[in-house]
């Protein structure tokens, strides 16, 4: 067996695994891997800030659906990417985050930037571990690619003391092959009874979240609603796992990214096939009536999943994918009955309870921006939001056909998600469209990492809704009867954020029409590609839009935005 440095042979494992792009930021107790990267097959880019590596690395397995990879060095290298790790272990994305760490013999002396990251990581990743042994390293990666990918997918962090890097140890790269990954299946008789319940109702729907997408079972969803003649609802996680243009689309049921029409419709349905969805509070809103008189079947990959936030009717451990094939398999040997009558009633809602996204009015209405990004980009866009105001009106009013095309920090919702994940999402499909859409002061979170999109030629463009107002925390401080630290408009332009751009070596520009937003998004497609640089569109939309919202999920309550 050759004897190699051990960190030649942790990369032979990265590039094995179909590792082909790393995001981190060298420093002193990294360096012997950094080494090792020199001269190889996978690029690396290096980021401004550690955070943004990760959320890089998270839209880059999004997008792809491998394993991303970000990496740091010591100390406040590693909490810095607890953010990320906890957006991924919420969003079950598949990542690996590398820390460097003091020599072993000095763990215990508070030595420069020694911390217990792997204590502190834990909560947040499926596994954390710090390497003591030379030896382990290459079976340490592999089981750490193993484990991200399996069951429930998401983080793992990797923490390597310096001496521990510097070692010689045996290898034979040409005889290794990464660790199989088990499918999990459904047990037949679960299946069966699946099929009994959804026969048996009358106005069924089935609810794809982020597993069918995390699952590649979008073809296998399609399928079995066609064959069902079942309405399918997304999850925001889910959302693009149906096409939304399919008669059989029923929207997005919630309290938040939501439509109205969706909303009737789920209330009216009497028994929900739920895929891969943890049934989120802001898609639940009030359990009592949410859960109602209809029954749930509820599928996930992660048994403990099952029950958590309520005890379904019908629980069956499964792939998604798996799931819909047995599905599939018991429908061939079963009569289904077509329900057309369920389904016109669908489209019937949808025709009478829309939301207006057509403004022509100013100040410039944030659905009228959507309606405009809804008719410029096509569908195999590659999409990107976080959190707030416009992340909702995201949810409410744009389109997604594509899986893995419509890609949002679900749970966790961090600030300054978008740009870095952008640019993950560019460099895991580089020949597509990338368009984030940002919040102006999300923007400000993650902005130096635009330099690492300049760096590196990474074009896409940002559309970013600005009301100079903490616009979801404005919101909701209304039933505080407050308005409170909320304004961050503090001169006639407050942050220029074109100006921002341009110190980048970027682009932008600023919109204050409605009649003004088609023609700035396509030059700012045409910018992004002429450039290839990030291209900002800032949209100066009104201070006083709320986006509809309740605290039920009741298409009664709900309200239009402001007119």
């Amino acid at each position: 067996m050759p004897r190699i440095p051990a960190m030649q042979a942790v990369v032979d494992v990265l590039e094995s695994e179909g590792v082909d792009t790393v995001f981190g930021c060298p420093g002193a107790a990294i360096l012997p891997l950094y080494n090792a990267l020199q001269g190889r097959s996978i690029e690396h880019l290096i980021v401004r800030h550690e955070e943004g590596a990760t959320h890089m690395a998270d839209g880059w397995a999004r997008t792809n659906g491998n394993v991303g990879v970000a990496i740091g060095t010591s100390g406040p290298a590693g909490t810095n990417m607890i953010t990320g790790l906890y957006t991924a272990h919420a969003d079950s994305i598949p990542m690996i985050c590398i820390t460097g760490q003091a020599a072993t013999t000095k763990l215990h002396q508070e030595a420069f930037q020694a911390v217990d990251i792997v204590e502190i990581a834990k909560p947040v990743t499926k596994w954390a571990v710090q390497v003591k042994e030379a030896a382990q390293l290459p079976w340490i990666f592999r089981e750490a690619f193993r484990i991200a990918r399996s069951g429930r997918p998401g983080p793992v962090l990797i923490d390597l003391p310096i001496d521990v890097q510097k070692q010689d140890i045996e290898w034979d790269s040409s005889i290794d092959s990464p660790l199989p990954v088990t499918r999990v299946t459904p047990a037949p008789a679960r299946v069966e009874r699946a099929l009994d319940l959804l026969l048996a109702a009358e106005r069924p729907l089935i609810l794809a979240g982020g597993g069918v997408v995390l699952g590649e079972a979008s073809e296998q969803l399609r399928a079995a609603a066609e064959r069902l003649d079942v309405p399918v609802q997304v999850t925001l996680m889910g959302k693009g796992s149906f096409p939304e243009n399919h008669e059989l689309f029923a929207g997005m049921a919630g309290i938040q990214t939501s439509q109205r029409w969706a909303n009737a419709a789920f209330l009216e349905a009497d028994l929900v096939l739920a895929l891969g969805a943890r049934f989120g509070d802001r898609h639940t809103g009030e359990l009592s009536v949410y859960r109602g008189e209809r029954k749930f079947i509820h599928v996930d990959i992660e048994p403990t999943q099952l029950g958590k936030v309520f005890g379904p009717d019908l629980g069956i451990v499964s792939d998604t994918r798996e799931f819909l094939d047995a599905l599939l398999a018991a429908v061939d040997r079963r009569s289904a009955t077509p329900r057309r009558e369920w389904v016109a009633r669908i489209g019937e809602l949808k025709e009478a309870l829309p939301r207006r996204d057509d403004f022509d009015s100013l100040p410039i209405k944030a659905p009228r921006v959507f309606k405009e990004i809804n008719e410029t980009f096509g569908e195999d866009t590659y999409f990107v939001t976080a959190i707030g105001l416009y992340q909702i009106w995201s949810g409410q009013f744009q389109q997604a056909h594509k899986p893995r095309h419509y890609q949002v920090c679900g749970q966790a919702g961090p600030l300054g998600w978008e740009i870095p994940a952008a640019i993950g999402v560019k460099k895991a499909r580089p020949e597509a469209e990338v368009v984030g859409v940002v919040g102006d002061y999300s923007f400000q979170f993650l902005v130096e990492e635009l330099a690492v999109a300049a760096q590196y030629d990474v074009g896409f463009v940002l559309i970013m809704l600005n009301n100079e107002y903490l616009g979801l925390i404005r919101q909701a401080e209304t039933g505080y009867e407050m308005n409170f630290e909320v304004d961050i408009h503090y001169d006639a332009i407050g942050t220029d954020n074109v100006k921002i751009m341009e110190a980048y070596g970027c682009s932008g520009t600023r919109v204050h029409e409605p009649g003004e937003i088609r023609t700035s998004l396509e030059w700012a497609r045409k910018e992004a590609e002429r450039t290839s640089r990030p291209v900002l569109v800032e949209i100066m939309i009104e201070r006083e839009g709320n986006a509809a919202m309740g605290a039920a999920l009741d298409a009664v309550r709900e309200f239009e935005p402001a007119s």
